[in-house]
């Protein structure tokens, strides 16, 4: 027996949960319907699902709360859908671990593709794996002292300690660890990680190399490991050591 996806939609507007269920249900999906946060992390505990998409615009509740409270506490996808097109809601909820930010009104087809995309990112490595390891595997990425576990999407800091990642900011450091010294426009990078083109507002890389900076730099104002290439893009400064 198939196990369908578990989505969650919480939104206060019944017409807007109803509808994205029907729809989403009708491409696979199983989904829960929630109104309130209170429901939202009562479902987390019981049932937590795959990936949640989380409007903002809550009456009495603060949404960016709701997201970082998921952050903090569980590992799933977080698309916020919301009708707050503002560029600072934006960049305040890839702040707070949101993998992406969709604006009402939107093309259910979109919002699809974007959710495919999130999930395919959070996804495990195939376990379809060859019967002897490969005698030169190139998984682990070591710089700085730091480890990239692309096997398992794990980073770990030089004390061995893992350090949580979400999907974007793995997809984001992977894609910098993979060609380092090299100099990645935001345009590449952006295609890279979310499959897709900028707008010349788009400030979503520069939202995730802050949120990897305070993870990877001992003094962020003053980055080592991604350094920014004014007019150009980032750079990942130290070797890469494939093992």
């Amino acid at each position: 027996m198939t196990t369908l996806t578990h989505l969650a939609v919480l939104d206060d507007e019944v017409d807007i949960t109803a509808l994205l269920a029907h729809y989403l249900q009708g491409h696979g999906f199983r989904v829960s319907q929630l109104h309130s946060g209170a429901a939202l992390f009562e479902l987390m505990a019981r049932d937590a699902p795959a990936l949640v998409l989380l409007d903002l615009g809550l009456p009495g509740e603060d949404g960016f709360a709701i997201a970082r409270q998921m952050r903090e506490h569980w590992r799933c996808g977080l698309v916020i859908v919301t009708g707050r097109g503002d560029a600072v809601d934006k960049v305040v909820g890839l702040e707070v671990g949101a993998d992406d930010y969709v604006t009402k009104p939107f093309d259910l087809r979109e919002l699809l593709a974007r959710i495919k995309a999130v999930l395919r990112r959070l996804a495990p490595p195939a376990e379809a794996q060859p019967a002897k390891p490969d005698p030169q595997p190139r998984t682990r990425m070591r710089f700085a002292e730091w480890e990239l576990d692309t096997a398992a999407r794990r980073l770990l800091d030089p004390r061995r300690n893992e350090v949580p990642l979400t999907a974007g900011e793995y997809d984001l450091l992977n894609t910098l660890v993979a060609h380092p010294g090299r100099v990645l426009s935001r345009d590449f990078l952006l295609e890279s990680t979310r499959g897709r083109d900028g707008g010349p507002f788009d400030r979503t890389i520069d939202v995730q190399i802050g949120r990897l900076r305070r993870k990877l730099e001992d003094d962020p104002a003053n980055p080592q490991i991604i350094k920014s290439v004014r007019g150009a893009g980032y750079i990942l400064v130290p070797r890469v050591e494939a093992g």
